[in-house]
């Protein structure tokens, strides 16, 4: 009697948390398969939830960690400040604690400039990057990100987060109607944040994160004098063309100055298109690791890119 076939297909990944604790810090994360390391970095006043869809898809190949930033989620606060350095340095951290050298490190808002910085300060732990609406690539934002630089930000802050999720779901869409505020599609994921900050604990982490990375202006922090760093690594760019938190131009322009970017722009999606258009994001996401080959770190080339002239 011959036996069946047996499957070739792995058996899905099923996602851990767990918790670690570095100079004296909690860092909560999720993790999930095994492979090459791809680590997931969430935005301002998110935590790693935002990943869910993905965790699983990837993990088929790698192994995920989606990590809570320090003074986010279940994450306790940093050790020093909040920073985009001190959020890089932290990865840095989780990656030598858990047993991996170096990662494609995939960051959505916040967490794209916090990628972008990682990949500047270790570029030698940098396999690929992956910027979904990004920070730090211009100076432009929503006016509601830019309030919360400030005087009296928190206590605004801690009145919206009190409002039910249903109401900030009927809300959003009432505040898209303003021109550069929010954008529709994103009703669900800005209630699931909102609802974070109750919480005094998260509202502080995001108002000085914010102010670490914001003023009244907008953005104080860009990476775009950096890019030059990055002529060798390979980068995904990927956005929403109704984000009313970025202006999608940054990142059709950061694009145009990278000299082989995979460039991803999702018709109809707004800030988050890794929440609420998956099935665009993911299979882009896939074919961009299968496709690209880790980057391998040299000083002497790095020496001479620091020398060129910035990108402008």
């Amino acid at each position: 009697m011959t036996s069946p076939p047996q499957s070739s297909a792995r058996p899905p990944a099923i996602p851990s948390t767990r918790e670690t604790t570095i100079l004296g810090s909690e860092l909560a994360y999720t993790t999930a398969g095994t492979g090459p390391a791809v680590l997931l970095v969430h935005g301002l006043g998110g935590d790693r939830r935002t990943w869910r869809h993905l965790i699983g898809p990837l993990a088929t190949g790698h192994t995920v960690i989606a990590v809570d930033l320090p003074g986010h989620g279940q994450s306790g606060p940093p050790a020093g400040d909040f920073s985009l350095g001190a959020h890089a340095t932290a990865l840095r951290d989780l990656l030598i604690t858990l047993g991996h050298g170096s990662a494609t490190v995939v960051g959505h808002s916040l967490g794209g400039g916090i990628a972008l910085q990682f990949a500047y300060q270790f570029p030698e732990r940098t396999d690929r990057l992956v910027l979904i609406s990004s920070g730090g690539l211009g100076p432009e934002v929503t006016p509601v990100l830019r309030a919360a630089t400030l005087p009296g930000a928190e206590v605004v802050v801690a009145g919206m987060a009190l409002l039910p999720r249903w109401l900030t779901r009927r809300v959003v869409p009432v505040l898209s109607l303003l021109p550069g505020v929010a954008a529709r599609q994103d009703a669900g994921p800005l209630a699931e944040s909102l609802h974070q900050l109750g919480r005094v604990t998260h509202r502080r982490a995001f108002i000085r994160t914010a102010r670490s990375v914001l003023d009244w202006r907008g953005q104080a922090v860009s990476a775009t004098s950096h890019l030059q760093l990055l002529a060798d690594l390979p980068v995904m760019v990927a956005w929403g063309d109704h984000d009313a938190t970025i202006p999608p131009g940054h990142h059709r322009a950061v694009a145009d100055l990278l000299p082989n970017p995979t460039v991803v722009e999702i018709t109809g999606a707004g800030h988050y298109p890794h929440e609420t258009a998956v099935d665009q994001i993911l299979p882009a996401l896939l074919a961009f690791l299968a496709g690209s080959t880790a980057f391998q770190y040299s000083e002497d080339r790095w020496r001479h890119l620091l020398a060129r002239s910035p990108l402008t």
